[in-house]
């Protein structure tokens, strides 16, 4: 059958990756003990992924589908993210050009736009996950900065000059202000945490991380600021979340499946020993209270989700298989079908998805079966929405 082959994507091993998940979906062992933290399937040119055709031949994506506006990963966080912003679509293309001409390299560390599109993403947790998304509401906020006693001197910021002012006062904060405002909350909850009297769903667990994984030479990370003032949020397994332009987060910990519009802008606020440029993400952060939307999926079909963010670059729909059971598709674009758990069959071809070869691309108009294969199988399929406003 043509027009459906095995795809092989890029690993990336940034130092918060785990050292057993992505192996482990991959088939590979990890004798050198590398973090892998991303696997990416697409077309970005930091990353382009491969197909194998029936003949053996090998080709990359582009090759063999064109353009696909989508970039489908697979993350493993061990350790916290940076916090982070994307920017617009017509701000990406500005601020890309003025780099460009600037003579700013594209691998440079300064750099803060890698391409010229925008970076809405969605993802969808295989376990348990946490993440920060979005400003606390203002009820909520005035609330932690009440009952955590070394925050208190914030109140009055947030009441004089809200959000924007109240973010822009902790990025600019000069690094010995934050030292001295910091360190007795750490001095606080790090040991609590170092005796594990602290849960996940609480705020001071992860600033005791945070603090314990970013600061330096006794410099305290800024972005444990953030922790508190963003919300935190806990996912369980089949749960989604959408992050459109400008909506601050982090992801925390656990493994998830994520789509994005195909860019790898990121202007990052935190959290990281990555470069931050507070101006550039001052620009470009939603300075707006976020109510999180936990989304759950729509059932289009007995066992097959629906989950449609509200971009017109990428849907993604996740199918439970059970054995020997079998669901048919047609392909209303170039679609990236990925396993994360269990084993498919791919009908009428000699394509099977598991561990150690778990990706296959089916180009537009091709119709295709999956049947299970052995236990309970989970697919997740990126594609392009037809009717997406």
């Amino acid at each position: 059958m043509t027009g459906i082959a095995r795809l092989t994507g890029t690993v990336k091993h940034y130092d918060w990756g785990g050292y057993a998940f992505i192996p482990s979906l991959l088939g590979i062992t990890n004798k050198n003990h590398q973090p892998f933290a991303e696997y990416w399937m697409g077309i970005h040119p930091l990353g382009i992924s491969k197909i194998l055709l029936p003949d053996g031949e090998t080709k990359l994506l582009t090759e063999y589908a064109g353009n696909i506006p989508y970039l489908l990963k697979v993350l493993d966080v061990r350790d916290m993210l940076s916090i982070q912003v994307h920017p617009s679509k017509s701000s990406a293309g500005v601020e890309f050009e003025r780099e460009n001409k600037e003579g700013i390299p594209l691998d440079s560390p300064r750099r803060n736009y890698k391409d010229d599109n925008h970076k809405p993403e969605m993802l969808v947790a295989l376990g348990d996950f946490y993440l920060l998304h979005g400003f606390k509401t203002p009820k909520l906020l005035l609330a932690i900065l009440e009952v955590v006693p070394e925050l208190n001197f914030l109140l009055p910021v947030f009441g004089k000059e809200d959000y924007a002012g109240l973010y822009k006062m902790i990025m600019t904060m000069p690094g010995e202000e934050i030292n001295q405002r910091l360190r007795p909350l750490l001095d606080r909850i790090v040991p609590q945490y170092k005796e594990n009297k602290l849960g996940k769903k609480s705020e001071d667990f992860w600033a005791a991380r945070a603090a314990l994984t970013f600061s330096k030479d006794n410099n305290i990370d800024r972005g444990i600021f953030s922790i508190y003032l963003f919300n935190l949020v806990y996912l369980k397994k089949g749960e989604s979340v959408f992050q459109g332009a400008g909506l601050p987060h982090a992801y925390l910990e656990g493994q998830n499946v994520e789509l994005m519009s195909d860019s790898d802008n990121v202007l990052r606020g935190g959290l990281t020993t990555k470069h931050i440029d507070v101006n550039e993400l001052l620009k470009h952060v939603k300075c707006e209270p976020t109510v999180p939307n936990i989304l759950k999926g729509e059932e289009t079909a007995a066992h097959v989700k629906l989950f449609r963010p509200p971009v017109k670059d990428f849907q993604m729909t996740v199918t439970e298989l059970e054995k020997d059971k079998t669901v048919r598709f047609v392909a209303k674009s170039t679609e990236i079908i990925l396993v994360t758990e269990g084993e498919t069959q791919i009908v009428d071809t000699e394509i099977k998805l598991a561990p150690g070869q778990p990706a296959a691309v089916v180009l537009k108009n091709s119709s295709y079966t999956l049947k299970g294969v052995a236990g309970k199988t989970i697919v997740f399929t990126a594609s392009s929405p037809m009717h997406n406003g």
